[in-house]
């Protein structure tokens, strides 16, 4: 017999700003980073180390998922978990497939009237617009996605098992992450991957290996990491996640300075390379887990600045972190289009990515303005005939000298 606690329902979650803030953070790098050759896209992460924008997505996404619905599940309301993740799920899909549709839309019309077929190949349009009929059905499946587009399929995956991955973190948390490395492990060996389109091809963002950030992440989320605080902010782990992280800016700077490539032993180049983003290589994993110690030693939730006018913009943005996403989606290209077309000057790299961000703040701005808008809603009841109803009083009136 399942005991429900009715209280896991109606016990409030406190918001932490912190979530908020990073997600907005990786919503700006991704704007940046999705323009080629833009100046101001030093500024993100993947430039200094081994993670970018897509570690902090999952991660955040995974701990909510198991912060928010552990308590939920734990009360034994598992149903209401899976509906209410069920219905996000559907949500990001239905917001892919209209985002692929005026993607695509938006990348053809581009190329028809400047007469530049380089973006329909160069965002891997170009077979849809050659056989629609056909790229519909595989878009539909998730199989053909154009560039920049194969995030949302992962989060629609992890979505989707979320609320069978907190049932078992819930009642046995070290057994199901343990239970997550061997997935990742065995995916890595044998090439699991889920198919794509056009033939041959796999997903860009393996599920079967990110899927360990997503569980580690709700892990955490269900209350495991307060376990072992003690040790995961300790001098020692610190120290060894500070010396990483100054390893992979080591690493990164020769990717940009080719001179320095050379005082890199050559035993050391084969033992790191390829650093694979598809299949979530563990300096990727444990290059985002060091910031993660570091950035949450400094920044509380009860930090001040949180609350601040300055953090503001960013955090509104992390706030409606999908409808956002897909407009810097959009935004990039934009972007981009602007830069080919007429000039990649400094200044003009500057103009459009000040601009992009701008738009996104302000979107976000209006989002959460309309949320403050109270909903109106009428209440339907069922309302019965007359006829029900004058039966139902004469059936009464005779029964009532009986029962006096």
């Amino acid at each position: 017999m399942i005991i429900r606690d009715q209280s896991a329902l109606l016990a409030p979650v406190e918001r932490d700003l912190r979530l908020d803030l990073f997600r907005g953070i990786g919503l700006w790098m991704i704007f940046l980073d999705h323009i080629p050759h833009d100046v101001v896209a030093w500024l993100t992460l993947r430039n200094y180390g081994f993670s970018d924008a897509a570690e902090f997505f999952v991660f955040i996404s995974g701990y909510l998922v198991g912060w928010i619905y552990g308590p939920i599940v734990a009360g034994g309301w598992f149903l209401a978990a899976l509906k209410r993740l069920w219905r996000r799920a559907a949500e990001l899909y239905v917001a892919h497939i209209m985002l692929f549709l005026l993607f695509t839309a938006q990348i053809a019309r581009t190329a028809r009237r400047f007469d530049n077929p380089m973006y329909q190949h160069e965002f891997n349009v170009f077979n849809f617009l050659s056989h629609p009929d056909e790229l519909i059905g595989q878009a539909i499946l998730l199989k053909y996605k154009p560039v920049n587009l194969d995030v949302l399929p992962l989060y629609i995956m992890l979505v989707l098992a979320s609320p069978f991955m907190v049932w078992c973190l819930v009642r046995r948390p070290n057994l199901t992450l343990a239970a997550s490395v061997v997935l990742y492990v065995l995916s890595r060996w044998f090439n699991w991957n889920i198919a794509s389109y056009p033939p041959g091809t796999t997903w860009y963002f393996n599920p079967f290996c990110w899927q360990l950030m997503f569980v580690f992440a709700a892990w955490c989320g269900v209350g495991q990491i307060d376990k072992v605080a003690r040790w995961v902010w300790s001098r020692a782990a610190m120290g060894l996640a500070a010396a990483w992280l100054v390893f992979a800016l080591l690493i990164v700077m020769t990717w940009h300075i080719p001179a320095l490539e050379a005082l890199i032993p050559k035993w050391m180049i084969k033992a790191i390379y390829p650093i694979d983003k598809t299949d979530l290589d563990m300096l990727r994993f444990t290059h985002f887990l060091a910031l993660a110690i570091w950035v949450t030693h400094f920044i509380s939730r009860k930090w001040r600045v949180l609350h601040g006018v300055w953090l503001r913009p960013v955090i509104l943005c992390g706030q409606h972190s999908l409808p956002i996403f897909c407009l810097g989606v959009f935004l990039s290209f934009s972007a981009h289009w602007i830069l080919t077309q007429y000039t990649k000057g400094v200044l003009e790299q500057l103009a459009v990515s000040i601009v992009g961000i701008a738009i996104m703040i302000g979107a976000a701005w209006l989002l959460d303005r309309a949320k403050r808008v109270p909903d109106l809603f009428v209440k339907v009841t069922e309302v019965e005939e007359p006829e029900i109803v004058e039966s139902a009083q004469a059936a009464t009136a005779r029964a009532a000298p009986a029962n006096r």
